[in-house]
């Protein structure tokens, strides 16, 4: 396939799954390759960061930073603080967006592509959907994972992460005017990983970092080491369990009742919640995931020109 079907709006909906989310990159590298640039972009938690990213044409540089992304880097985004909101430092991350992502003050209706993310209502649990407004802040709401990062004040409610009500957001791609959707789902390989898989030390090269490390490490066998192998799970381990848990439920039911033309789904199990730093591996295996699935999305497409009558 040299190109996309003429006339056929494609829609690109990206999915949570935190540090799995920087597959979106190698998703979106394998399809523009094969011609198919997406006309529409959404996108929840991560994935909203990706989208946003590549609608404004900032893909590039976050896959630079991404690239040298080290452990020591991750580390530097945790903070314990008075008044617990989250584990996250706020103020860095949203530095973070505006350097490498998108312009604080960049508008989504002043995108060169459509745009759009999916955030929760924590007081009544609606669905919130940004397609208008400034971007960075729609990000900073739609990533809210709670317990991670605080929640986001906007008109008068309290919103965290859209991965609660709409992990893969088709149905906001439909509602912007897709023909076709393709989507990408982070989460179906990953239930019960966290509980077995290989810890990670993230305090490792640390430096500065150990004291506010080692208060955290209380709080998170996932992310650190530990030796008692029989021993229940951690905080972390049964935190990002049952946010796997959940957000796979959500996921199929939704799919279920609006499918996309094309669904990608990108072996991640082996990488954690909040292993940011292994960017390279995630983003080789959104590619190969896009290679994989190429003879479905040639396939689906010719089908769809000719349904559309476009060559």
């Amino acid at each position: 396939m040299k190109s996309k079907p003429d006339g056929v709006t494609i829609g690109l909906a990206l999915g949570s799954g935190a540090s799995r989310g920087w597959s979106h990159i190698g998703i979106i590298r394998g399809l523009e390759a094969m011609g198919l640039r997406p006309d529409v972009i959404t996108g929840c938690s991560i994935g909203a960061i990706v989208g946003a990213a590549r609608a404004a044409n900032n893909l590039d540089k976050l896959e630079t930073w991404l690239r040298s992304l080290r452990k020591r880097d991750v580390a530097s985004f945790f903070e314990l603080s008075w008044g617990f909101k989250g584990l996250i430092d706020s103020p860095r991350l949203k530095g973070f967006l505006h350097e490498y992502v998108v312009n604080e003050e960049l508008l989504i209706e002043d995108m060169d592509i459509l745009y759009g993310n999916v955030a929760t209502d924590l007081g009544n649990g609606r669905e919130i959907w940004f397609t208008s407004g400034e971007v960075l802040s729609s990000v900073m709401a739609s990533i809210a994972l709670p317990g991670l990062f605080a929640p986001v004040r906007f008109n008068d409610r309290w919103l965290v992460d859209g991965g609660l009500v709409n992990p893969v957001p088709v149905s906001l791609c439909h509602a912007l005017g897709a023909d076709v959707v393709i989507a990408v789902n982070l989460n179906s390989d990953i239930l019960g990983k966290h509980v077995s898989a290989k810890k990670v030390d993230l305090a490792a090269e640390s430096g500065a970092m150990d004291s506010i490390l080692g208060t955290i490490k209380s709080y998170s066998s996932n992310i650190f080491p530990g030796n008692h192998e029989n021993s229940p799970p951690g905080m972390f381990d049964v935190l990002a369990s049952s946010v796997n848990i959940t957000q796979d439920r959500i996921t199929r039911s939704r799919m279920a009742g609006d499918p996309p033309d094309i669904l990608l789904e990108p072996r991640l199990a082996e990488i954690g919640l909040l292993e940011f730093h292994r960017a390279e591996e995630a983003i080789a295996e959104g590619e190969r995931c896009v290679q994989r699935m190429s003879p479905v999305i040639e396939y689906t497409m010719e089908n769809i020109a000719r349904l559309f009558g476009k060559n």
